[in-house]
């Protein structure tokens, strides 16, 4: 079985329900470049993406992977798994997520009805004090589909949901794999507008059939809510990664300063505040 990693945007989003989280930035942005080769591998070997969308040294970066929790299957040192979920502020707007840009929302027919359902969902969330996420990310290793541990990950993310307080969210799933039928059957629904099915649809970036997938980390399928609740308990002790520490930085960088100035008094002096370790 694999053993679970958990990166965090920031020392300040990890909830006091973890039992330790540690601004590590080397070991943050070791695991988080793993996660990414492990992405650009899977999804270049899918034809999901061509070689020029990798950079360099292989990796699939995402613009919101540094704002983003990640859930990661390990085996040693090695990531064999991973799932983002990016949690949103109370007051984010249909605009502001990634589903704002997918190619159903840019659907003349379908995208109006995509922004009213999902805005639905955000004012519920609101009117709750949950949290909104959305979920993606996801790539596994040939090895590991079709097994236990694809489940385990999935599952995962509900554990992680109910850490972060309860979370309304959603997911463009590709059906390729069948990602999107596995969130259906832990408890996720396809969108509806006056009762119609939201269809699945055509992603010309990832060039293959998406559907938007809708999810409560409160209220997956009974199936499974004893398996949450083990990995609800696993995922509290395992240790929270987080990159530099901002406040911290501040800090080091002010006493740094504060010794310079002492090491010569008698003389005027300029300098740059940077973050402790920036270059």
């Amino acid at each position: 079985m694999q053993s679970f990693s958990l990166l965090a945007p920031a020392v300040a989003s990890v909830p006091s329900c973890f039992a330790a989280a540690e601004s590590n930035p080397e070991t943050y942005r070791k695991l988080l470049a793993k996660l990414q080769r492990l992405r650009g591998r899977i999804y270049l070997e899918d034809g999901a993406i061509e070689s020029w969308q990798l950079m360099a040294d292989g990796r699939h970066r995402a613009a919101s992977d540094e704002r983003s929790w990640h859930l990661l299957a390990m085996e040693k040192e090695e990531v064999t798994g991973c799932a983002r979920i990016q949690v949103y502020p109370p007051d984010v707007t249909f605009a502001e997520l990634a589903v704002a840009r997918s190619a159903q929302a840019r659907s003349p027919v379908w995208g109006p009805a995509l922004q009213r359902s999902v805005t639905a969902k955000l004012d519920c969330a609101q009117a709750g004090q949950l949290k909104f996420i959305e979920a993606g990310g996801w790539a596994l290793t040939p090895e590991l589909r079709c097994t236990t541990e694809a489940l385990r990950i999935a599952l995962g993310g509900y554990a992680l949901g109910q850490l972060l307080g309860g979370c309304l969210g959603l997911s463009a799933a590709t059906m390729r794999h069948s990602s999107a039928s596995i969130l259906r059957r832990l408890g996720g629904c396809p969108f509806m507008w006056k009762n119609q099915i939201l269809p699945p649809y055509y992603d010309p970036v990832f060039r293959c059939e998406m559907e938007i997938i809708h999810f409560d980390s409160r209220a997956p399928n009974p199936r499974y809510r004893v398996r949450i609740g083990q990995l609800v308990e696993e995922l509290r002790k395992t240790m929270v990664l987080c990159p530099a520490d901002p406040l911290k930085s501040l800090s080091e960088s002010l006493l740094s300063l504060a010794g310079a100035l002492q090491a010569q008094p008698g003389q005027l002096r300029t300098a740059t505040l940077m973050p402790a370790g920036a270059k």
